[in-house]
C-alpha cells in the first residue's frame, strides 16, 4: 500500500566512518531487552555482506512489527491515540479504499483550498526524536549517523520495544511488509524486470540498504551489542525499517527541508490527478495540505507524492498507476556507445571528461526526451574527421552546455536519429518478450499465500513494462516518421533539435 508523500531519496545514506571523529569507549549501560531477545530469536542475523546479500535477495521471512496493510483496524486505533495525543478533530477518516486498500475519506464536505491535517511536530518521528533506549540513542549521535539511518534504526529500537514505546500504536498500524521493490527477491527482479530499467535502480537501491546496515553493524552495533542484539538489528528488520522510509518518509520544505515520518498523514493515498502536497504550515504550527478540489463525504482524498514515472512509483510505493493515466510517466532509454568504433577511446575519455559513461540511459517521457539524448546520439554516430568537436557534444550531453544552433551537423541527423530508433526498437522487443511470455510463467510455489504475492507482483510488472512499452511505441512511431520524411528530401534542413524538441506535442 502507498501511503505517503513527497519522498525525499537519496543513494548515499551514511557516511565513511573513517572520517569521523573517534569517540571513547562508554562505559557499558545495560537494558533490559531480554523479552526482546526472546521474541526475536527466530529473525536471522547477517554477519556479513555476502550474507547480508543473501537475506535481502532470498528471504521472505517477514518481521513481526505492523499488520497487513488491508486492515483497517491498527490504523483506527492508532487514530484514537493520535487524539488522545492532541491531534484535533479530523474532517477524514481511516477506512478500506479501492486505491490504496486503506486511506484517508472525507467525513464532511471538503472545500477547494482548505487546509487539513495539522498534525504537530510532537507526533513527528525525526532524527531529534526521543529514544526510549536514551543510551543507544546517544551511541548513534556519538557516531554522527546521518539522518536517513538513524531513523531507520530509531524505528527498530522502538518497535523492539513494542508497548513500552511511545510510538507503539503507530507502529503496529505500519504494513509489515511492503509491496515496495525492496522486498522483491532478486529472482523475482530478475524475472519479472529483466525488461525495465526501474529493475537496475532496484538492485542499487538493495544494494545501499545492505551497505548501510553492514557498516551500521561493524562500526557501532557490534561494539555495543548489549544496546543493539543481534537478533533485533539485523539485515530482516533494516529491510523492513528502510521500506518505511522510501515509502512514508516527507520531506518539508518549510520547516528547512527536514525529513519526518508524519503519522496520520503518511495513511493519505497518491493520484496522478492531483497537485496538493504535505508541508508543514508556520500559522497553524503543524503538518498540513491544501486541497485543490472539493470531496464529498464518502470521497477518498488524496495527495502528490511528486512528479514521479510509473517506474519510480513501483520502485518506492508498490504500486502501478492505470495505463495513460499518469501525465508524468517516463521509461528510461538505454544507450551505448559502439566499441567497434574507431573512435571509441577518444569518445569515452570526452564523455567520461563530463560525468558520463559509454553506456547511458535517458528518460523517454510522456511529452518528448531531452536534448542530452540527442547530443548523446550525435556523439555516437560522429565520424573521425569531428573528433575536434567530441568535448563540445559531450559537454552537451551532460547538460553542462548546449549545444550551438549554427552546428546542427546536418550530415549525421540522420544516423543519430538511427541510433536513436535502434535503442529504441531493442527495448521494444525485450518488453514484447517478457509480455508475451508473462501468461505462461510457472510460479513454482505451493504456499496459496506465495502464490497470491506471485502473482499480485507478476501483474505489477505487465502494468509497469505495458505502460513503459507505450511511450517507447510513440516515440518510435515518431522517430519512424521523422526519418521518412528525411528521408524523402522534407526535412534535410530542419535542425535535429529544433524538429525533436517538442516532437510529442
Amino acid at each position: 500500500m502507498a501511503e505517503a508523500a513527497r519522498v525525499f531519496h537519496t543513494t548515499t545514506f551514511v557516511p565513511s566512518f573513517n572520517s569521523l571523529h573517534k569517540t571513547q569507549k562508554p562505559k557499558p549501560s545495560f537494558v533490559s531487552r531480554s523479552t526482546v531477545r526472546r521474541k526475536f530469536q527466530s529473525l536471522r542475523c547477517s554477519s556479513s555482506l555476502e550474507s547480508a546479500t543473501t537475506a535481502m535477495t532470498t528471504n521472505n521471512q517477514e518481521v513481526r512489527w505492523g499488520c497487513d496493510i488491508d486492515s483497517p483496524e491498527n490504523a483506527l486505533a492508532l487514530q484514537k491515540w493520535l487524539s488522545d495525543c492532541g491531534l484535533p478533530p479530523q474532517k477524514m477518516g481511516i477506512e478500506k479504499v479501492e486505491v490504496g486498500e486503506r486511506g484517508l475519506v472525507a467525513l464532511k464536505n471538503i472545500r477547494k483550498g482548505e487546509k487539513l491535517l495539522f498534525v504537530p511536530p510532537s507526533l513527528f518521528i525525526t532524527a531529534d526524536s526521543q529514544w526510549s533506549c536514551q543510551e543507544a540513542g546517544e551511541i548513534m549521535k556519538k557516531y554522527s549517523v546521518p539522518d536517513w539511518p538513524l531513523i531507520a534504526t530509531y524505528l527498530i529500537s522502538e518497535a523492539s520495544l513494542e508497548k513500552s514505546s511511545k510510538w507503539s500504536n503507530y507502529i503496529a498500524a505500519l504494513p509489515r511488509q511492503p509491496y515496495s521493490l525492496l522486498y522483491w527477491t532478486r529472482a523475482e527482479l530478475d524475472r519479472y524486470l529483466e525488461a525495465s530499467q526501474i529493475r537496475e535502480r532496484a538492485i542499487e537501491r538493495i544494494n545501499n540498504v545492505i551497505g548501510t546496515y553492514d557498516d551500521l553493524r561493524l562500526r557501532i552495533f557490534s561494539k555495543h551489542p548489549q544496546l543493539f542484539p543481534e537478533e533485533v538489528f539485523n539485515i530482516e528488520s533494516f529491510k523492513w525499517s528502510f521500506g518505511i522510509l522510501f515509502s512514508r518518509l516527507v520531506r518539508l520544505p518549510s520547516m528547512d527541508g527536514r525529513v519526518a515520518l508524519v503519522p496520520w498523514a503518511d495513511m493519505l493515498n497518491h493520484s496522478c490527478e492531483v497537485e496538493t502536497f504535505l508541508d508543514y504550515d508556520r500559522s497553524s504550527q503543524g503538518v498540513v495540505f491544501t486541497t485543490d478540489r472539493t470531496y464529498q463525504p464518502g470521497e477518498q482524498v488524496f495527495i502528490s507524492y511528486g512528479k514521479k514515472s510509473n517506474g519510480e512509483l513501483l520502485l518506492s510505493y508498490g504500486f502501478v498507476p492505470r495505463e495513460g493515466t499518469n501525465p508524468s510517466d517516463s521509461v528510461e532509454l538505454p544507450f551505448s556507445l559502439k566499441k567497434s568504433d574507431k573512435c571509441y577511446k577518444e569518445k569515452l575519455e570526452a564523455l567520461r571528461k563530463h560525468g558520463l559513461s559509454g553506456s547511458h540511459c535517458f528518460p523517454i517521457r510522456v511529452t518528448g526526451w531531452p536534448q542530452e539524448l540527442i547530443a548523446y546520439a550525435y556523439l555516437a554516430v560522429s565520424p573521425p574527421g569531428m573528433i575536434g568537436q567530441f568535448e563540445e557534444i559531450a559537454a552537451a550531453a551532460s547538460n553542462k552546455t548546449a549545444m550551438k544552433k549554427d552546428k546542427p551537423y546536418p550530415e549525421i541527423e540522420e544516423q543519430a536519429l538511427q541510433f536513436i530508433l535502434d535503442s529504441c526498437e531493442s527495448s521494444i522487443s525485450k518488453y514484447t518478450k517478457f509480455l508475451q511470455a508473462s501468461g505462461s510463467m510457472d510460479l513454482d510455489v505451493t504456499s496459496p499465500k506465495q502464490i497470491n504475492r506471485r502473482l499480485f507482483l507478476k501483474q505489477l510488472a505487465v502494468d509497469l513494462c505495458n505502460s513503459e512499452r507505450r511511450i517507447l511505441y510513440r516515440a518510435q512511431a515518431v522517430l519512424r516518421r521523422r526519418l521518412r520524411d528525411m528521408r524523402s528530401g522534407e526535412l534535410k534542413a530542419l535542425n535535429l533539435f529544433d524538429g525533436l524538441r517538442n516532437l510529442f506535442k
